[in-house]
């Protein structure tokens, strides 16, 4: 399953932002001069969403909020594969399809970069996992590994080259019969992303948003440099937890470290590999920084699937993306394999 699946979202902790309640909102007063600082908790996409926001106008800050929440609430109705009447269902249900199909501006963003992602990977994130996903939801409720040779069944569903978009006409092809497309790896960011641009779009520019571990952050809060954000990858002990120094960019950990199953001994990531359509067995886990959610989401999944070598030589190729990997070998020995410019946006030790 993709790391990003809306309900087996790992949630990671948030030092900067306490949520007031699963559909809450918290205020503080405004001094003479200084903003205020205001706190959201909406479920959104199947996942806790969080907002903190600092503005000089409380009715603004409710009122952008509330836009970033219908925002979600709109691109979940068009991406969820829950959802048997969403746009992408729908596009689904149609494959093979006849004749190139029109689709809204958003899903079409999200598909077209869920084909970049898969081209420069070289299939390590594929949206078409689908078939495979769903074969693992089943494992996961019956507790039974599934039989091979529905798993490669499965995988003859699977193959992004068989996703024809044209940007000119906004319409996308699904060339093979029963291809289900599961953007749960990436549609989450890109959730984030537009939720923040509705802040920008009114002005308000000091904002966290935490969907459930995809964080963006734009200006820092007053008197600050930059937000703080805490993140515990594959679970770790308190001395290896990572604190970041961020602001107008995007964090996402992406791992194993609460959703696995176990069958016979083995471990099995929620985190599928599109290629041998089974849930990752090495420990891992994937921390990115990028100039946007939707990049930090979908790069977080596909590094998984990479391990540390390959996933450094793809990063290296994506300008302002910088990652740090965890592993934990059978020793329970940790690993870190970090690109270059991370360092840059970890906070001094206290």
């Amino acid at each position: 399953m993709t790391a990003g699946q809306y309900r087996f979202r790992q949630a990671w902790r948030l030092q900067c932002c306490v949520w007031a309640g699963l559909f809450g909102f918290a205020g503080q007063a405004i001094a003479a001069g200084e903003p205020g600082k205001f706190e959201f908790t909406q479920i959104r996409m199947g996942v806790p969403v969080a907002i903190q926001v600092y503005a000089d106008d409380e009715l603004l800050a409710i009122q952008a909020a509330d836009a970033a929440y219908a925002r979600f609430r709109e691109l979940d109705r068009v991406m969820s594969d829950y959802d048997p009447d969403s746009e992408l269902m729908r596009l689904c249900a149609a494959s093979p399809t006849e004749h190139p199909v029109p689709v809204s501006a958003d899903l079409f963003r999200v598909l077209e970069r869920s084909q970049s992602l898969s081209e420069r990977s070289e299939g390590a994130f594929d949206v078409t996992v689908g078939p495979i996903v769903n074969l693992w939801r089943v494992a996961r409720r019956r507790q039974a590994l599934p039989p091979s040779d529905a798993v490669q069944a499965a995988l003859s569903k699977v193959g992004y080259q068989n996703v024809r978009l044209d940007p000119e006409t906004s319409t996308a092809e699904l060339l093979e019969p029963d291809m289900r497309i599961d953007l749960g790896g990436i549609a989450v960011g890109d959730a984030v992303d537009e939720a923040m641009r509705t802040f920008r779009e009114r002005g308000v520019t000091r904002v966290l948003i935490d969907a459930a571990g995809d964080i963006a952050v734009g200006d820092p809060p007053p008197g600050r440099e930059s937000w703080r954000v805490e993140i515990e990858p594959l679970g770790a002990e308190p001395d290896r937890r990572l604190v970041l120094e961020l602001k107008n960019c995007a964090v996402t950990t992406s791992g194993d470290a609460s959703k696995f199953v176990e069958f016979d001994g083995v471990r099995y990531s929620h985190i599928v590999d599109p290629q041998t359509g089974y849930g990752l067995t090495r420990r891992t886990s994937a921390t990115v920084i990028a100039p946007d959610c939707i990049t930090a989401d979908s790069v977080a999944t596909t590094l998984n699937v990479l391990g540390p070598e390959r996933a450094l030589e793809l990063v290296a190729t994506m300008p302002g993306v910088e990652t740090s990997i965890e592993t934990l070998d059978e020793a329970d020995q940790f690993t870190t394999t970090q690109s270059p410019g991370f360092a840059e946006f970890l906070a001094p030790a206290d």
